[in-house]
């Protein structure tokens, strides 16, 4: 009996390491097909999960109590399992790739592996890490020889926060391993919940290298439509219409100009760039795009403070009110999100800044950007209205709702980064409207 057949009649278990975005949905998922431990280093999360809360709002409290997962912070529960798999975060510090979680998490693992286990990494990394670096580790803490002993594989996660139709069962699932046998195992582990399916690749590098690709070049292309919105707006052509009338042509590419935050399109260029550096080649476009889009939340910034000047309103006297502070659209997801840059830089010329966001987690925002969250129901007294993330909430809010939230007698100003509102409406309604 292989690994495979020990986990589906449950007599081995699967760990998965790191209960964020990637690792909490992986637990449950795989929690109804075998037994599951889900770890993570982090108190206050394995507590509340054990409350059945999951602070990013992406898992029912019904779906982790039914689960059945045993959630755990203790390290020794870890010699219980037979497949890990390792979902950390994998983040970037001054424009370069930080490994620390994917290494303390590689070290702790081992130093609890047993012979027969596989191991699994679902971390973004730049080709070359699960081998030269991750397995190598694996080997020294526990003393046992990779491909003897244990077994490596690395597929990469795919699953998009917020998403409600492409969920994690709907995405196809791309593995690769040391070898046939372990690509043959893990795959047949995933498509006990993957229901479209696993895409066997011939190495490793090649599932590594993939996964930057898909998030670099979504990058690329939101940085092209940056580019031409500033163009555009200079030229005070209607972004939005141009690309109305673009999307007529059956292959052209359907991306829209915005903020570029979340863990992995403003994360993965810089992977993907840094070992291009370390070949010797200086990547050229996938820079000049993470240049275009890291501009965008002061050019933002900076046509709001030009807006006033026009209005001969004194930024020391204004009071801003952003809308949203998540990276995306109904996801609690604050990671790398550039609307709070937006806010900082806003209230560093002196502005008074509230933010509304009923989706992301309060304490969080409050303790990794000092911002205190607003209601809606609170907004009173603005003289601009910033909306930079669309959720639906906030799409429920028309103009007579947002009229009321302005200093009386005063006039308007309306920034729609993402073009939420009828422009034509808003203007005949006497507001002075901007948007990419």
């Amino acid at each position: 009996m292989n690994l495979y057949e020990e986990i589906k009649n449950k007599k081995a278990k699967i760990v998965v390491v790191g209960l964020g975005y990637v690792g909490l949905p992986l637990s449950i998922a795989f929690a109804k097909r075998a037994s599951v431990i889900g770890f993570d280093i982090n108190k206050n999360k394995i507590e509340n999960l054990q409350k059945g809360i999951d602070i990013t709002k992406e898992i029912s409290r019904e779906e982790i109590e039914s689960a059945g997962v045993i959630f755990t912070d203790e390290e020794k529960l870890l010699r219980e399992g037979k497949f890990f798999i390792i979902a950390v975060p994998t983040p970037v510090v001054n424009g370069e790739p930080d490994l620390k979680f994917v290494i303390n998490a590689t070290e702790m693992l081992a130093r609890n592996l047993t012979k027969g286990s596989i191991v699994v990494y679902e971390s973004t990394v730049y080709p070359g890490i699960t081998e030269e670096i991750c397995i190598p580790l694996l080997e020294i803490e526990s003393r046992l020889k990779a491909g003897t002993d244990f077994k490596v594989a690395y597929s990469p996660e795919r699953i998009n926060p917020g998403d409600t139709i492409n969920r994690l069962e709907n995405i196809k699932k791309i593995v690769a391993g040391i070898d046939e046998e372990t690509v043959e195992i893990v795959s047949k582990v995933y498509e006990m919940i993957i229901k479209a399916g696993v895409y066997r690749v011939e190495n490793i590098k090649v599932a590594e290298a993939s996964k930057l690709v898909e998030n670099v070049q979504r990058d690329v292309n939101i940085a092209l439509m940056n580019e031409i919105s500033i163009i555009l707006n200079k030229a005070q052509i209607d972004t939005n219409k141009v690309l109305e009338s673009a999307r007529t042509k059956w292959n052209f590419l359907n991306f829209t100009p915005g903020l570029v935050g979340g863990h992995c399109i403003g994360v993965d260029s810089y992977y993907l760039m840094f070992k291009a550096r370390e070949l010797g080649y200086d990547p050229k476009i996938i820079d000049e795009a993470r240049n275009i889009n890291e501009y965008m939340e002061e050019y933002i910034a900076n046509n709001v403070l030009d807006i006033l000047s026009s209005k001969n309103k004194k930024i020391n006297e204004v009071k801003i009110v952003m809308f949203g502070i998540t990276f995306k659209e109904d996801c609690s997801d604050i990671r790398n999100t550039q609307v709070a840059k937006i806010v900082k830089r806003l209230e560093e010329r002196g502005a008074i800044v509230e933010v509304v966001d009923q989706v992301a987690n309060s304490e969080e925002v409050l303790r990794d950007f000092n911002i205190k969250l607003h209601s809606v129901e609170s907004i009173k007294d603005a003289d601009v209205l910033i909306f930079s993330v669309p959720h639906k909430e906030f799409l429920k809010l028309n103009l007579e709702d947002l009229g009321k939230m302005y200093k009386k007698d005063e006039e308007k100003i309306l920034i729609d980064i993402k073009g939420m509102f009828n422009k034509k409406e808003v203007l005949e309604n006497g507001y002075i409207y901007w948007r990419l």
